[in-house]
């Protein structure tokens, strides 16, 4: 059954807007807007400043806009220079699914958990046709009513939910026993979009978190857990369980949904595959980052991206970018470059590692 009043199998969705939710993987300045920029050098490689994201130029979220022949999304959080009528991006830096009991300075993860972008969701739907009701400037960069029920639905989120426990010594059992909550916790926001009249969504999958240089670097992992690639096994086997409750909810929201098409998207495989061969690929250093500084994985959670030292009553720039980010994967130890994240996108718009196998501009069908 087609959605969006299509009339035939082969003609493509045609999506007014995105609306996006999660956390740094898909922040286009969110965080940045409530707790001051990303600094330089983010944003070298395409926007050449910074411009609120935690990478050298584009997201995969950015690469998703385009695809659908969308403008960037800009943050909800951020009010300087932004026009949501073509969407909004509700995700920030550090995000996870279930509220964490601490603060941001504490642990470096958002207050702004997926509940609450819910929320922010919720009022902007309601507010935004208020004022656009006005006229005026409102009617240019406010979407219209029928927006919402047409637009692409996306989601990037969980990463943090694993890593939060992880930091704080759980065992790999320990976090796979939050799994199933927080799986529940998005279920209910997903079906809390769709009572607003949500269609379409495009779900990603979380990646494997165990190649990161930021969890190599803090999480006690021993030899003979490490993987042939040099990734963390037992962590990516946390990543591969709440995959597999992911993909099952979203089995489950089919059934509960009748109306929505729900696409889950395989994004692990693929960035588990550009870790594997990065050289095959095109790219160096699979497991280093580029901009940090020290140690076997290029990185400091303390002198991070970006970071200076005193020396001598002298700030000094350690922190630096490397010299060709177009053949990195990691950008910061973090998230990705530019590079890897358009290599990552070439390969899921067309639907190839997508359940069921829609292309990103076919993801209003229902399977």
């Amino acid at each position: 059954m087609l959605l969006h009043g299509t009339d035939a199998s082969s003609s493509e969705c045609h999506f007014p807007a995105i609306f996006n939710f999660g956390d740094s993987n898909s922040d286009t300045g969110g965080l940045s807007a409530a707790f001051g920029q990303a600094g330089s050098p983010s944003g070298e490689t395409f926007f050449h400043q910074p411009a609120g994201r935690y990478c050298d130029g584009r997201l995969i979220i950015d690469f998703i806009a385009n695809g659908v022949e969308l403008p960037y999304l800009s943050a909800f959080l951020d009010s300087v220079g932004s026009n949501f009528s073509h969407g909004a991006n509700f995700a920030t830096a550090g995000s996870t699914i279930r509220p964490q009991n601490t603060t941001l300075h504490q642990s470096g993860f958002s207050p702004f958990s997926l509940n609450v972008q819910w929320y922010q969701y919720n009022d902007f739907h309601r507010r935004s046709q208020t004022f656009r009701s006005q006229g005026e400037i409102f009617e240019k960069i406010l979407p219209a009513a029928d927006t919402f029920s047409e637009a692409l639905y996306t989601f990037d989120v969980g990463q943090n939910d694993l890593t939060a426990g992880l930091f704080l010594n759980m065992s790999t059992d320990e976090v796979k026993a939050i799994v199933p909550d927080a799986v529940d916790q998005f279920k209910l926001v997903v079906k809390n979009i769709y009572s607003q009249g949500g269609r379409s969504f495009w779900i990603h999958n979380t990646g494997p978190v165990g190649c990161l240089p930021y969890v190599l670097a803090r999480v006690m992992i021993t030899a003979g857990q490490i993987d042939s690639v040099g990734c963390a096994g037992p962590i990516n086997e946390v990543c591969q369980f709440y995959n597999t409750k992911l993909k099952e909810a979203v089995e489950q929201l089919r059934k509960d949904l009748p109306s929505a098409a729900l696409t889950y998207v395989d994004v692990y495989t693929v960035k588990y595959d550009l870790i594997s061969h990065a050289s095959k690929y095109g790219f160096a250093h699979p497991l280093r980052a580029c901009c940090g500084h020290g140690g076997k994985y290029n990185y400091n959670r303390n002198v991070g991206c970006g970071g200076k030292i005193t020396v001598n009553g002298t700030e000094v720039l350690i922190g630096k970018s490397c010299q060709n980010p177009s053949v990195v994967i990691n950008w910061d130890g973090v998230h990705y470059t530019e590079a890897a994240n358009k290599w990552i996108f070439d390969r899921i718009e067309d639907g190839s590692y997508s359940d069921p196998p829609n292309s990103l501009k076919m993801a209003c069908r229902r399977s």
